[in-house]
């Protein structure tokens, strides 16, 4: 399968997918980034799900459709795709169809999902209505994440978070 090229990246096929599933989830990572207006490119869909048992099951059926399989394992590596197994762990590192699919039960210094969901807006992305992370809570994960390109995208959130917050002259 292989990862897309970045200029390729189309994030539709994996947000379609899961909303036409009505999986519980907020949009983190850089797709969020971008839609709140950072100039950053990702190759990736990153989201965060609620972990109850219906839940479980409307990502495992919305990853089967899109083909998901664990990125950077070897083909031959048993893995069962159900919500049993997401039951079992937390977070996840799909390639599909659609592209690069992530997903995270407890991203790395999220607040709990209720509260991340709570302070999310909905916002139209490809053609579907989406919880987008607040851009606090994005700032929090990428400056938990550490890597270069996360501090990176957070001080470029934060400037746009303050100029969000700047009044209207």
């Amino acid at each position: 399968m292989g990862s897309p090229d970045v200029s390729e990246f189309e994030p539709g096929p994996a947000l379609q997918t899961l909303a036409r599933h009505g999986v519980d989830f907020v949009l983190i990572g850089g797709i969020a980034a971008i839609v709140l207006g950072s100039s950053y490119s990702t190759s990736d869909v990153d989201v965060a799900y609620a972990r109850d048992r219906a839940n479980l099951e409307r990502v495992a059926d919305a990853h089967a459709e899109l083909g998901a399989r664990l990125r950077g394992a070897p083909a031959d590596v048993p893995f069962r795709l159900d919500a049993d197994t997401l039951e079992a762990g937390l977070n996840f590192t799909f390639e599909t169809k659609g592209g690069n699919l992530d997903v995270f039960g407890e991203p790395t210094g999220a607040p709990a999902y209720a509260e991340l969901k709570r302070r999310s807006s909905m916002e139209r992305i490809e053609g579907v209505e989406i919880r987008v992370a607040s851009i606090d809570h994005l700032i929090a994960m990428k400056e938990a994440a550490g890597r270069e390109k996360d501090r990176l995208l957070a001080s470029q959130l934060r400037t746009l978070s303050d100029a969000l917050r700047r009044p209207k002259a």
